[in-house]
C-alpha cells in the first residue's frame, strides 16, 4: 500500500497529518497532539500512515450522497459538503461552484506543502501553501487565479482546519474601547458559529482568537485549538459543526460586494491563516509567541521604557512643558520620549488638522528642533504620534482634495471623532502621506512613530465610482509602512488604533508592538493584557503607568498595582510625571529599575497563568526558558470569599529541580485584612522543588482588592 500522499509534519509537540491522494485538494486526518515518529518499525512502519487514514474513514448515513464527502482544506460544494463553502465567487453568475483537481503537489521544506489545482470547467487556478512552522503553528493561505477571458468576482476565499469532536466549547473575544479582549465562552453545538468583522480595521470587538476545545479547558489543561486570521481589514472566523460529524475553524478575509473583480490574468490572496494547538491555553498562546519572536525582523534589544506626552498634556503642548517632562522622564528612568497628539498644523483639539502633517509653525517656531534636542540631551529616543489614514473636513488637505476621502459615490459616511478616512487606494493621497511622513522622519530622526487609527472604515468606497475600498486601503496601509521602514531601517512603529483596535498578525509584519488599550486603569488592564497575550508576547504590548486616578474609568490605584501591571509588557509612562511627588518620583524609578533588570526575562521567558479556583485572584508569570528562574503576580482584583486567601500555584517549572522562592521588592510590600504576617514573606522565603510548587504553591499574601504581589523564583540545585 504506497503512502507516497500521506504526509506526517511534527514540531514542537504538534503533529499534522495530510492526505493528498486523488484529484481533489488535501484533507488534514490530524492536527493536535504529537504522534510521535510514525515512520519507525516500533510505531508499525511506514505503512502506520496508511492505516491512520483508513481508520480515519466513517460510514455512510442515510439519505446521504452515495460516496463519502471529503472535507478539504477548501471545502467544495461539488464534493458533497453543504456547509460553508471555502470559495464563493462567480463569472456574471455562471461557474458559482468550484471542483479543483491538483496537477502537482510539492513539498518545498522539511514540513511545508504546496498545491497547485485546477477548475478547466470554472477556468480557475489555485495555489495552496501550507507550513507547520519550528513552533508548531499550522499556517496556510490561497491565492486565485482566474484564468479565463472575462471577469470573475471573488465573494470569499476561506481556509479550514478540522478539530475533533471532544472539541466541545468554544472560545472567542469580544470587547469596546477602553475594555478590549472580554472572553465568552459557550458550547460548540450543531451549525456555524460565525464571527464578522465589517469596521475596516481588525476592531475593538475583535475575536483575535476562535478557539475550540475540551469541556472545562483551562491556562493549564485540556486540549484546545485555536485560529486566527493575520489580516488587518475585514475578515471573518468561524466553527462549524455539522450533524454529519465534521467539526472545523476557518475564516479568511470579509469581502464587500465587488470588492475583488479579478480579470483575466488577475489573481487574488488571502491573509494567512494560522492555527495553534495545545494541552491548555498557555500552551497554546506559547506556539504565537515563539513564533513571533523567531521572526528575523522581530523587536532586536532591551524595549525602551516609553514615556507618552497625551495623558499628561493631551494638547496643551508648549516647549517649557514638554521639556520639563522629559527631565522628570529622565530622571525616572524612562528611555524614549514619544510625543502625542497636537503638534502639526491647525491641531488644536480633534476637531481639525488631520492631514496637514506640517509642524505647527504658531506653536512651534522653530519646528521641533528645541524639543527634540532637549529629548536627545537627556539620552532618550525621540518619538512622533501620527494618524496617516484619518482626515477631519475642517483641514488645508480635505479643503484641497474632498475627493481624497473614502465614501461611497454620492453621499459622506457620518463623521466620528470629527475625521474621515483618507482614501489611500488613491496613487496620488498615497503618495502625499508617503512625501510627508518620510520627511518628517529623515528631517527629526524620528525613532518610533506611534501610529494612530481612530475610527471604523463606515461606507468605505474608493475612487470616483465608489467600489468597496478596505481591500485596497488596507494593502495600502502596509505597502506604506513597509516603504517608510525600508526608506529609514531603524525606524519602529506602534500599532494603535483607538487603543486595541488593530492587533493582529497582519500588521505586526509592519509594527514592533500595538498599544493594548487606551485604558490603562490598572484593574482593566490585568484582564485586557491577560487575554491579548494569548497572541501577543509581552514585548509587543505597550503597557504604560497612569496616573492615579484613570482618565477613563476614574478609578485610583496606588502606584504599586499600577507599575506592577505595567511591569510585565513594554513598560512606559502615561502621567504628567511633573505633577508627581517626589516620594512617587522615586517610587516608580525603583519599578522602572527592577523591570530593566527582568527584562531579559519578562520579554524572552515563557508566560503562565495559574488555574486558581477563586475568581477575585490571579495568578501569572515569566518563567526563563530553561527554567532557571521565573517572576509571578499574584493580583488580587476583587475581595474573596474566604480569608486568609490560601496557596497558590506556581507552573512552568522543571519539577526535579530545587527553588528559593521570595518576595521580589518593589512588589513585596502587602497590605490586607490578616492580624499576622505570612510566615514564609520574608527575604529568606522557603525553598521547594518545582513539582511542590507546581502542584501544591505556597500561602498567597492576602491583599486589599485591586492590588498584587510579586514572587521570585530561583533555581538552587540542578535537575538531577
Amino acid at each position: 500500500m504506497s503512502t507516497e500522499h500521506l504526509l506526517h509534519f511534527r514540531a514542537a509537540g504538534t503533529s499534522l497529518v495530510l492526505d493528498s491522494s486523488g484529484p481533489r485538494l488535501p484533507r488534514i486526518l490530524h492536527w493536535g497532539a504529537d504522534l510521535g515518529d510514525l515512520g519507525d518499525e516500533t510505531s508499525g512502519g511506514p505503512e502506520v500512515l496508511a492505516s491512520l487514514a483508513a481508520a480515519s474513514h466513517a460510514e455512510l448515513g442515510t439519505s446521504v450522497p452515495d460516496v463519502p464527502v471529503p472535507v478539504s482544506v477548501l471545502p467544495e460544494q461539488s464534493a458533497g459538503w453543504l456547509g460553508t463553502p471555502g470559495l464563493s465567487g462567480h463569472r456574471e453568475g455562471s461557474d458559482f461552484s468550484s471542483a479543483f483537481t491538483v496537477r502537482e503537489v510539492r513539498t518545498p521544506g522539511p514540513r511545508s506543502l504546496t498545491v497547485e489545482a485546477v477548475d478547466e470547467q470554472a477556468r480557475l487556478a489555485l495555489r495552496w501553501e501550507l507550513e507547520l512552522t519550528a513552533s508548531g503553528l499550522v499556517r496556510q493561505r490561497a491565492e486565485l487565479t482566474n484564468e479565463g477571458g472575462a471577469p470573475y468576482t471573488v465573494d470569499a476565499l476561506q481556509l479550514t482546519l478540522p478539530v475533533p469532536a471532544h472539541a466541545t466549547e468554544i472560545l472567542d473575544l469580544t470587547g469596546r474601547h477602553l475594555r478590549e479582549r472580554s472572553p465568552q465562552r459557550h458550547e460548540f453545538t450543531l451549525g456555524t458559529h460565525l464571527r464578522e468583522n465589517r469596521r475596516g480595521r481588525t476592531g475593538v470587538d475583535a475575536t483575535l482568537l476562535h478557539a475550540a476545545g475540551e469541556r472545562g479547558f483551562g491556562f493549564r489543561g485540556g486540549e484546545v485549538w485555536a485560529l486566527h486570521v493575520a489580516w488587518s481589514g475585514n475578515h471573518r472566523t468561524f466553527a462549524e459543526r455539522t450533524n454529519s460529524g465534521v467539526c472545523l475553524l476557518g475564516g479568511g478575509e470579509l469581502l464587500l460586494p465587488g470588492e475583488v473583480r479579478l480579470a483575466p490574468g488577475a489573481s487574488y490572496a488571502t491573509p494567512w491563516l494560522l492555527g495553534a494547538y495545545g494541552r491548555g491555553l498557555d500552551d497554546m498562546a506559547g506556539r504565537f509567541h515563539t513564533y513571533l519572536r523567531q521572526r528575523p525582523h522581530h523587536p532586536a534589544g532591551p524595549r525602551p521604557v516609553t514615556l507618552n506626552t497625551w495623558e499628561a498634556v493631551y494638547f496643551q503642548q508648549d516647549l517649557d512643558t514638554l521639556s520639563a517632562l522629559a527631565d522628570a522622564a529622565a530622571q525616572v528612568g524612562a528611555e524614549r520620549f514619544v510625543l502625542d497628539d497636537g503638534w502639526f498644523r491647525g491641531r488644536r483639539d480633534d476637531r481639525a488638522g488631520l492631514g496637514d502633517w506640517y509642524v505647527d509653525p504658531d506653536v512651534w517656531p522653530q519646528g521641533l528642533h528645541p524639543l527634540v534636542g532637549h529629548v536627545r540631551s537627556l539620552g532618550l529616543q525621540f518619538g512622533l504620534w501620527v494618524e496617516p489614514e484619518m482626515i477631519n473636513p475642517d483641514s488645508d488637505l480635505a479643503r484641497a482634495h474632498p475627493e481624497w476621502i473614502l465614501s461611497a459615490a454620492g453621499r459622506m459616511p457620518p463623521e466620528a471623532r470629527h475625521q474621515q478616512v483618507l482614501d489611500l487606494g488613491r496613487p496620488e493621497a498615497y503618495a502625499y502621506v508617503l512625501e510627508r511622513l518620510d520627511a518628517l522622519v529623515g528631517e527629526y530622526a524620528v525613532d518610533y512613530l506611534k501610529w494612530d487609527h481612530n475610527r471604523d472604515l463606515i461606507d468605505a468606497g474608493s475612487g470616483p465610482y465608489g467600489v468597496g475600498g478596505v481591500h485596497a486601503q488596507t494593502t495600502a496601509v502596509y505597502a506604506l509602512m513597509d516603504e517608510l521602514r525600508r526608506r529609514h531601517p531603524a525606524l519602529e512603529i506602534e500599532s494603535c488604533s483607538s487603543g486595541g483596535a488593530r492587533v493582529d498578525l497582519g500588521i505586526l509584519e509592519r509594527s514592533d508592538r500595538v498599544w493594548t488599550s487606551d485604558c490603562i486603569d490598572a484593574l482593566e488592564r490585568q484582564q485586557i493584557q491577560l487575554w491579548t497575550g494569548m497572541l501577543l508576547p509581552p514585548e509587543l504590548m505597550g503597557a504604560h503607568v497612569g496616573a492615579p486616578a484613570s482618565h477613563t474609568t476614574g478609578r485610583t490605584h496606588g502606584l504599586d498595582f499600577r507599575a506592577g501591571t505595567a511591569l510585565f509588557g513594554h513598560m512606559g509612562i502615561e502621567w504628567d510625571l511633573t505633577r508627581a511627588t517626589p516620594e512617587e518620583r522615586r517610587r516608580l524609578a525603583e519599578w522602572i529599575e527592577v523591570h530593566k533588570r527582568l527584562r531579559p526575562l519578562l520579554h524572552g521567558g515563557t508566560v503562565v497563568h495559574g488555574d486558581h479556583h477563586d475568581p477575585a485572584v490571579l495568578v501569572h508569570g515569566v518563567v526563563a526558558p530553561d527554567r532557571s528562574r521565573a517572576v509571578y503576580a499574584v493580583v488580587q482584583k476583587a475581595t474573596s470569599v474566604q480569608v486568609p486567601a490560601g496557596r497558590v500555584r506556581l507552573p512552568g517549572l522543571a519539577e526535579d529541580a530545587l527553588y528559593a522562592v521570595t518576595p521580589l521588592p518593589p512588589g513585596d510590600v502587602v497590605r490586607g485584612p490578616v492580624t499576622s504576617p505570612l510566615p514564609w514573606w520574608t527575604p529568606a522565603g522557603v525553598e521547594l522543588p518545582g513539582r511542590v510548587l507546581s502542584a501544591v504553591g505556597v500561602q498567597a499574601p492576602t491583599l486589599h482588592p485591586e492590588s498584587l504581589a510579586l514572587i521570585e523564583v530561583r533555581r538552587i540545585a540542578p535537575r538531577a
